[in-house]
């Protein structure tokens, strides 16, 4: 592998390329050898995070945080604790998809006033976090990715990432044999027949832990639902710099239940009550209706009583 490696480019376009050494297996006893691409992160978004984060490219398909962390730890000779996380592909994107939710209903609760409520919006901001916290308990002991997938070191500060790209440069320029695993085989869970075997008895967990995780998923749920509702009705009732008022779903007021419709209605009859009679004559027309329905019921109650005489009368 030493006189292959002279032939492989140092580096491809921006990414430093790293050959890693794949351990024979029982199912392929044949060692192989991957390429591991890696550049400084520059996202079209950059964050807190990007300055001191690596963007790793066709990372193995068996990847985990301990392999990365032991690549550049054990086989690069890094300092040990210098990775604080490694993000990969499909956790980025699920966790990218929340976090798009809820910034757009942080971007509606600021309002067109551009006043902001930072304690609402920063209790708003743990939801992401906590849903994917609370999700249900998981069926595979570990995550497996697909051929050619990236992922994200994140350093603990800019310094320790520009060492890693050194050490990667030194391997390079040393010709250093790094192998994939190597030290891990008892720290992560193990493939093959034993995967299956573990996914079979996770597919059926403990109630308790069901039930624990369904009520905490449920209540972030339930909060993230009521930070959207509250972004929304804010829309509804605030008009904008050109005096218009947002149309969204659920009409001007929203959906309300029973009982507020019921108060709602018991209020505007109350403020309709001085308009009935706002005319004299209508209290006149009134009156004499009342007085007309005293009569009729005074003459229904004389015929009554002279019903009732003439019966007594008659078993005299």
């Amino acid at each position: 592998m030493t006189d292959s490696m002279s032939m492989i480019p140092l580096r491809i376009s921006d990414y430093h390329v790293l050959p890693i050494s794949l351990p024979p297996l029982s199912s392929f006893p044949t060692p192989a050898t991957h390429y591991l691409y890696l550049r400084p992160d520059e996202p079209k978004i950059p964050n807190h995070a990007t300055p001191r984060s690596l963007f790793l490219v066709n990372v193995p398909f068996d990847a985990t945080v301990a392999h990365i962390k032991g690549l550049f730890s054990k086989q690069l000779e890094l300092p040990a604790g210098r990775i604080e996380d490694v993000q990969f592909e499909y956790s980025r994107r699920r966790l990218a998809s929340t976090q798009d939710d809820i910034s757009a209903i942080n971007e509606a609760s600021i309002g067109k006033s551009g006043k902001s409520r930072k304690r609402k919006r920063t209790a708003e901001e743990k939801s992401p976090e906590e849903l994917e916290s609370a999700r249900l308990p998981a069926t595979w002991d570990r995550e497996l990715h697909k051929s050619g997938s990236t992922a994200v070191a994140i350093f603990v500060d800019r310094v320790s990432m520009e060492a890693a790209i050194k050490a990667v440069k030194r391997a390079r320029k040393q010709q250093t044999i790094v192998t994939w695993g190597e030290g891990l085989e008892e720290k992560v869970p193990s493939l093959g027949s034993a995967r299956y075997l573990n996914h079979h008895r996770l597919r059926y967990p403990d109630k308790t832990e069901m039930l624990e995780s369904v009520n905490s998923y449920m209540t972030a749920y339930a909060a993230q639902e009521a930070s959207r509702a509250r972004a929304l009705a804010r829309q509804r009732q605030e008009p904008d710099e050109d005096g218009f008022i947002t149309v969204t779903r659920g009409g001007r007021t929203g959906p309300a239940r029973q009982e507020e419709a019921q108060e709602l209605a018991e209020k505007q009859r109350e403020k309709q009550k001085g308009l009935e009679d706002f005319y004299r004559f209508q209290t006149r027309e009134k009156r004499k209706e009342r007085a007309g329905e005293l009569i009729k019921r005074f003459e229904e109650d004389k015929e009554k009583i002279r019903k009732m005489k003439e019966k007594r009368g008659r078993f005299k």
